[in-house]
């Protein structure tokens, strides 16, 4: 049976995370994860609520040492609680809290550290093969779905990954991030790659720009900063002083080269966009201040048939095929067009509405902004498109005499809706259920 470390090689003195400005050594982490391990109930299933990145990390890497699965799902509201445990009557919940608002078996996770034992546990070898968790897609194109990952093909994506991290970001970093880490994106970048990639983990979660500010202050560099499109705006928008960093990465939606190049040159850091679903995890970056073009990871390939792509190789299973459009460049290349579930058709003309986003968020004295389809006909025909946006100041005419100067007139919103804040996740998507509660509510 092919074994693979539960952590890569290193010293038992160096440091793999910071809980706030403590430093955690790989042994500790390793005591504290085996600790919890031989805690855990003897199930097969465990949901891991743990709200502080350094708890959910170890309670995570204690699952996969006692064989338990770890289930993720993309919300706690009671009705997926609910389907979950019907779904897997051997459920326990798992957290740093001192207790949960649902009915399942529980343990809290911390307050067990072992501090007197000098010991240098002995690291476990798991198996390659062995499923670690279950991950649902965000929900923000429909239904969430269930997608269940291996420890030999997750330690794969994240090697490859880390290769072009460390070489932006000219080495091994302190991972700071400010999305959440329940799901892929934050998953991958935030706990993968530091604790098997040779970073260093950041337990800090922060989300405002004085928050982000002061956690990369008390960390050492370093630093690499995991966020959104959505989040990196909030920080060029604000005067705030930001410590060094060393690179940005960012993903879950797409990133124009202008708001890279704004970042770029205010924070003094190159920024690297990831590109992957839940589905397939990260198969491919890109530095979208200087470059259109994706590059995907060694191994990876890309092939095309009746206008849809599929992807094969590297550390996939099974070939999957994307939910993107895209434009293929050579062998290892390729454009991104849009989401399938963006692309709409105006009168016989054809955008996405991630582009139309991109465009709308970026006028002066917008906040926040999306566009909608009210209504939708076969083969994707719009009839007309609308926009949600939060911009006190400003009135409809003066965001449509913005926009008549970048689109073509069919793609102008009627009706521009108003309002105080859109209902973004931590992501910074907006789920499809939360749009369909906006049109439903604002738009007859």
């Amino acid at each position: 049976m092919n074994t693979l470390p539960l952590l890569p090689e290193s010293g038992g003195d160096s440091v793999v995370a910071y809980r706030g400005t403590r430093p955690v050594t790989r042994s500790e982490f390793l005591r504290d994860l085996l600790a919890l391990a031989a805690r855990i109930p003897d199930t097969g299933h465990v949901l891991n609520l743990c709200k502080d990145r350094y708890w959910f990390a170890a309670t995570l890497f204690a699952s996969i040492a006692r064989g338990t699965l770890t289930v993720l799902p993309n919300s706690v509201a009671p009705d997926i609680i609910a389907s979950l445990q019907h779904d897997l009557p051997d459920l326990v919940c798992l957290s740093d809290q001192p207790s949960v608002s649902f009915e399942l078996p529980f343990l809290r996770v911390c307050g067990y550290e072992d501090s007197v034992s000098a010991d240098v546990p002995a690291v476990p070898r798991i198996p390659a093969g062995q499923l670690i968790m279950d991950v649902y897609t965000s929900g923000s194109t429909g239904k969430p779905n269930r997608h269940t990952k291996t420890f030999g093909r997750i330690r794969q994506c994240i090697t490859a990954g880390a290769g072009r991290m460390w070489a932006a970001a000219g080495g091994p970093c302190t991972v700071l991030g400010t999305v959440p880490f329940q799901h892929m994106y934050g998953l991958e970048s935030t706990i993968f790659l530091p604790l098997l990639g040779g970073g260093r983990l950041a337990s800090r979660l922060p989300f405002f720009p004085a928050d982000v500010s002061a956690a990369l202050a008390e960390l050492p560099a370093p630093r690499l900063l995991v966020t959104t499109p959505f989040h990196l705006r909030k920080l060029l928008d604000t005067e705030i002083e930001f410590p060094p960093i060393a690179a940005i990465v960012s993903a879950t939606a797409p990133l124009s080269g202008e708001l890279a190049a704004e970042a770029e040159t205010k924070l003094s850091a190159p920024v690297i966009e990831i590109y992957g679903s839940t589905e397939t995890g990260q198969i491919a970056t890109r530095q979208p201040a200087r470059f259109a073009e994706w590059e995907v990871y060694d191994g990876i390939a890309l092939k095309q048939e009746q206008g849809a792509t599929t992807v094969s190789g590297g550390h996939l299973e099974y070939p999957q095929m994307l939910n993107d459009t895209i434009e293929l460049c050579g062998p290892s290349r390729f454009r991104l067009l849009g989401r399938n579930s963006d692309m709409v058709n105006v009168v016989g003309k054809r955008s996405s509405l991630s582009y139309l986003n991109q465009v709308i968020v970026a006028l002066p004295g917008v906040h926040d902004g999306v566009f909608c389809i009210p209504e939708t006909h076969p083969e994707r025909h719009v009839s007309r498109l609308a926009a949600f946006v939060v911009a006190p100041g400003l009135r409809a005419h003066d965001i449509q005499s913005a926009l008549v100067q970048k689109l073509d007139p069919v793609f102008l919103p009627r009706p521009i809706i108003f309002v105080e804040s859109l209902p973004r996740d931590g992501n910074g998507k907006i789920p499809a259920s939360a749009m369909a509660e906006l049109i439903a509510k604002h738009i007859p």
